[in-house]
Order: C-alpha cells, then structure tokens, then sequence
C-alpha cells in the first residue's frame, strides 16, 4: 500500500514511522527545507500526560473575556478574530461543561500515556538521539487553594495511569534548588515521575534521517497545492513538485489541514493557536534541573539538552499571524523573572532566541485521527498544545484506520465524524 504522508513535523514523522513499520510504502511531503521546522521547532520541549487537559475547562469564557485587551493575559483572544471564531467558538464553549472536560481529558491522557511508552522504545534506537531525559516535572503552587485544587485534580487523574506524588515547599525546593530566590512564595507542588523531555526539533531530524534509511521517501519544498480524487476518492496530492500518486493521502498539516481538506470539499475544525517560547542558555545553579511548571504564571521552564532552557506559554487567538511579538516575549521574560529571578539576571535579552508558532486547535481539544467522509483521505491533525506529548500515539491509531488494522485504543473519541 502506497501512503502519501502531508507534513514532516512530529504528527507527520511519527505517522511515517508507524506506516512503514506495517508495511506500507511511504512518501513525505513538506514544504520546509527540512523536518520539523513549523510548530514542532521549539515547543515546551515536554512530554507531559499530567498536563493534556483541554484549555476550554469550565469557566474558560470567564477567561477569555477578562483577558480582552490584556497583553499579558494567559489566554488572549483578539477581537479582530471574532467572526472567524464564531462556529467554532461555540463548539469550543460547549465542550467546556465539567462532564465534557473530563472525558476530552481522558482521552488525551490515553493517548498520551501509549505515545509515551512508544517514545521511549524510540528512544532506545541508537540513531535516535534527541538529548531525551526522564526526569519527571514539578507543579508548583503558590497559594493553599490553589495548591488543594491541583492535589484533588491529580487525585482524579491517578487511577487513569497519571502518577503523581504531592511536595511540600521544602520538598519542592529540595528536587529544584534553582526554585529558592522565591521558596517564600510556594507553599507546595505536585511532582510527575512518568513526564520526560528533550529537544523537539532534534527528534524530527533524527527520526527523518532514520526513516529515509529505511526508505521512506522524503520531499522537502513540495508545496501541497490540493487533494486530488479520482472516482471520488483521493488518489494523490498536487504539489509544487508535481502531481504525487498513493493508495491513501495522511493530512497532519497541523493548523494548514483545513486548506488543504477544503479542496476535497471537507471542513475541518481546527483554528490556529499561536503560542511562544524563549531559548535560553543555560547557567549552572541558576537554571531548573528538572522541568518546573508554574500554575498561577501559567508558564513551562523546561531543560533542553546540557546547554539550553525553553520558556513557554501563553495561548494567543491571532488567527494565522506567524508575526513575533515583542509584547508576548516581553512578557514571557517578566514570567521569567517571576520564577527564576536569579537565573533571569543573569541573562540578557539579547541572548534569547524567541519563537512563535500555531497550534491546531479542536473544538473540543482532542486530535482528529482517523479515516474522513471522503474515502481516501486520513487525518491526524488537532492536536493543539499536546503535540509531542501524543504525537506517537496519535501515529499509531492513525496508521493502524488506514492499514485497516484493530486499533490499540478506543478509536471513538478521536474519530473526526464526532463534529458532523
């Protein structure tokens, strides 16, 4: 079986991988010169199934309105997007009842904790360097009720396989030294022992080099113009480089699937999310050892390699606006200083390398995965901020409905015919 594969980030790599470990023969498409250099470049660098639960959780559109006008907001929605917002919005506030929450975090958490076991098996292929480490990460709160509410969420988790373990402020200081300029401020965390890290990007070019010498075929600068159908069905992908034939067309073109599924006639709901991050040089004894997750900031400090940090969050309602804000990183600094104040002196701005990227957001903010209304085409698309941390498990139920394989999961919460 022939599969055409649209994207070479870490949705699209990790789908190649599956596919061509069942025996089909797989052709990339990517309109970058090289793998993963879109929103897989430089996410938070974690892979955390303690954290993938949706962002319309109860009371979002409390958020959401508060945060109008708000540079600094969490969640930043801006006003011009409004009426490209509206269908989709409402879905999104729908799904934002306590049961729904839920069980849209349950099925991320599956798929979560199985793209972690898959990762880790990659990670024993000696080709497949991508300075990974499994440290766990640390929550930390800075107030008691703040501090209850993340015990009693976790709590709710553990029987689903999230395991934690609740700290004190010295046990948080005593796993994270780095934390002590601001010990006063904490009065406790949770602790994660099952997430791990590394650099996102340098997992997409490993497992590309790895994938092309076991012959995957890879076209990088091949622009995806449309889906082609033949009989009515999708036969093939018109391209910059020409028309490309397969058996079967794999759309995980991130937040760009829905241009490209709109040329079969199919809509997809999915916006764009843009989120930022700082990298940062590492400074001995004043960066995190470990991944620190800050719930009040709402911001990741994540370890990248021996030599970098990545300073992540904020979710911005921008539509396809790729532009860098000095605003956000500004904002993203003074974050910064909020929770590792030493460390942030003893940097400068200059040394940052800030990045923006958009993350493809479902109106319920589980992944789309699994065969469409039109036969042919496949989608593994809509994974919003759980991109690495599902992105393996996501590939596996993906490449399991186009080989027409039993899937390992309940292929149901991810099906995308649940919005028709």
């Amino acid at each position: 079986m022939r599969v055409v594969v649209i994207g070479a980030g870490l949705a699209g790599l990790c789908a190649a991988h599956e596919l061509q470990q069942r025996g089909a023969e797989v052709e990339v498409l990517e309109r970058h010169a090289g793998p993963g250099l879109e929103t897989s470049f430089a996410n938070g660098s974690l892979l955390h199934p303690s954290l993938v639960e949706p962002w319309n959780r109860p009371g979002v559109l409390r958020e959401l309105w508060h945060g109008l006008g708000q540079p600094d907001s969490p969640m930043r929605l801006h006003l011009r997007q409004l009426p490209h917002l509206l269908g989709w919005g409402w879905r999104f506030l729908r799904e934002s009842n306590e049961a729904r929450f839920r069980a849209n975090t349950l099925a991320n958490t599956r798929l979560a904790l199985r793209s972690l076991t898959l990762t880790q098996a990659l990670a024993q292929v000696p080709e497949m360097r991508f300075d990974h480490y499994e440290r766990g990460s640390l929550a930390i709160c800075r107030d008691a009720a703040g501090l209850a509410a993340l015990k009693a969420w976790r709590a709710w988790l553990a029987p689903h396989g999230v395991d934690y373990t609740a700290l004190s402020r010295d046990e948080v200081l005593e796993i994270e030294p780095a934390l002590r300029p601001i010990g006063d401020q904490i009065v406790g965390g949770v602790f994660h022992p099952r997430d791990m890290g590394g650099d996102p990007q340098g997992f997409c070019r490993a497992l590309q080099a790895w994938l092309q010498a076991r012959g995957v075929v890879f076209r990088f600068g091949a622009e995806v113009h449309q889906l082609v159908q033949a009989g009515g069905v999708v036969r093939g992908v018109a391209t910059s480089q020409g028309m490309v034939e397969g058996d079967a067309v794999l759309l995980c073109a991130a937040s760009w699937s829905p241009r490209l599924a709109a040329s079969v006639g199919l809509s997809l709901p999915i916006k764009p999310v843009k989120g930022y991050s700082l990298t940062l040089p590492r400074v001995d004894g004043l960066a995190p050892r470990v991944p620190v997750i800050d719930t009040d900031l709402h911001m990741a400090v994540v370890p990248v390699g021996e030599q970098a940090v990545r300073v992540a969050g904020t979710a911005e309602f921008a539509g396809f606006d790729r532009s860098l804000s000095p605003e956000r990183v500004a904002n993203l600094w003074r974050l910064l200083r909020r929770l590792y104040p030493a460390y942030a002196e003893a940097l400068t701005p200059r040394e940052e390398q800030g990045w923006c990227g958009l993350r493809p957001v479902s109106p319920d903010g589980v992944p789309l995965i699994g065969a469409t209304a039109v036969p042919g085409l496949f989608l593994n698309t809509g994974h919003g901020h759980t991109g690495w941390t599902v992105a393996a498990g996501a590939a596996e139920l993906a490449a399991q409905c186009v080989m027409g394989q039993a899937p390992t999961l309940d292929a149901g919460p991810y099906t995308p015919g649940r919005f028709a």
